[in-house]
């Protein structure tokens, strides 16, 4: 029995329905111009890291709800930022 190579346009096929899921994310959709160029934190891939000094208090519940949905604590701090700014909390 032979070994056959998947066909270049599967592993096309592939790649397109990653990159469309990918493009999907919360976060994805919101980009801006000025963010390619925001200079603030440090650059990691396409995000920027910064450090946050939050009560312990909070913390614990932010690792709890982490814990719970099987998120990382970034994830989870991310999708609260969004959900306050995006939301009528600040308007």
């Amino acid at each position: 029995m032979a070994i056959q190579r998947k066909s270049k346009t599967t592993l096309a096929a592939q790649a397109a329905a990653v990159n469309a899921f990918v493009a999907g994310a919360p976060d994805a959709a919101h980009t801006v111009s000025t963010t390619s160029s925001y200079d603030k934190g440090v650059p990691k891939g396409n995000k920027r890291q910064i450090s946050l000094t939050i009560a312990p208090d909070l913390l614990r519940r932010v690792d709890d709800v982490a814990k719970r949905t099987g998120q990382g604590r970034a994830g989870i701090i991310s999708m609260a930022i969004y959900r306050a700014l995006e939301g009528d909390i600040f308007k």
